[in-house]
């Protein structure tokens, strides 16, 4: 009498299926991780113990070079006021992030600092953890 059972379970497992899904995860992060900072500019912030937030309204970057973007938007110095107050029209609290580029003179963020002060916007400013 033969009692043993006639279909036979392998008892391996196959990791063909799961590193096709560690290769689509990785490549799905590499995508969106550019999306995490869209309207940030490539900047060198200078370094602080202090914490950046992100409830802002609108950015003002200042690059080396001494050209001002609001919102990732070129700008000239003369329309920076302008630009704002049209980003920022009608928002309740609105607050402004500066990102000055490591090396900017202070003179280029404290003239934005000043028409933010004018128009009482509250303002951020970006650095680097330290």
């Amino acid at each position: 009498m033969n009692l043993r059972g006639r279909n036979k379970i392998s008892p391996e497992f196959s990791m063909s299926s799961m590193t096709d899904i560690v290769f689509l995860l990785l490549v799905f992060f590499l995508l969106t991780s550019p999306a995490i900072t869209p309207d940030a500019l490539d900047l060198i912030l200078p370094k602080a113990k202090g914490k950046s937030t992100n409830q802002h309204n609108a950015s003002v970057s200042i690059t080396k070079d001494g050209a001002y973007y609001v919102n990732k938007e070129r700008v000239s110095e003369f329309n920076i006021a302008k630009e704002l107050k049209a980003v920022l029209d009608g928002q309740e609290n609105p607050t402004i992030i500066i990102r000055a580029e490591e090396g900017v003179p202070i003179e280029d963020a404290v003239f934005v600092m000043d028409i933010a002060n004018k128009n009482n916007y509250k303002v951020i400013l970006a650095v680097r953890p330290h």
